[in-house]
């Protein structure tokens, strides 16, 4: 698998000529293989803002909790969210991951559907409970399980594994 990485020239070291253009392209073998300044920012909990395309065929932006498995992002839904029926519809979408401390450092990250696994599957349900659990974890610090369920509508969720096409990085923390 290779990704192809364009890195935008920032303004960490002052203005200069092509600013927020795309400076060079690269590409990697794996998330892996990132530049720890931006891969840091997946492996941190910083929030992203996930864009995927609504019925009209417009952007929708929503924050969620980013998680990623060796080469494959994660996403976690709930079944009952409109997210779903529209990454059914249309299974490409955008992450931007922003450092909270420096908007001028953060990755964008696009990517498109391979599979969704329902946490109802007898074989791999469990799977999407205990990443739901990690990912519970690793935004709140709490002990799992998973406290946001809606009990009231028996929520179930799905994971959407997520192959990643390319990669954007600008700046520097």
């Amino acid at each position: 698998m290779t990704i192809s990485v364009a890195r935008f020239l920032d303004v960490a070291d002052g203005l200069q000529p092509g600013q927020f253009t795309v400076g060079d392209h690269g590409s990697i073998s794996s998330l892996s293989d990132l530049d720890p300044t931006y891969k840091r920012l997946l492996d941190d909990p910083v929030t992203a803002i996930v864009s995927v395309t609504g019925k009209d065929g417009r952007s929708n932006l929503t924050p969620v909790w980013f998680d990623y498995e060796g080469d494959l992002v994660l996403l976690n839904l709930a079944t009952h969210r409109k997210k779903v029926e529209w990454l059914r519809q249309n299974p490409q979408l955008t992450f931007a991951l922003m450092n909270p401390a420096n908007a001028y450092h953060w990755v964008s990250i696009k990517c498109t559907v391979r599979r969704e696994v329902s946490e109802d599957d007898p074989e791999e349900g469990p799977r999407v409970t205990a990443q739901l659990d990690r990912i519970w974890t690793k935004y709140t610090g709490n002990e799992p399980p998973y406290g946001l369920r809606d009990p009231s509508i028996n929520e179930r969720r799905v994971l959407f594994e997520l192959t990643v096409d390319r990669i954007a990085t600008f700046g520097r923390p």
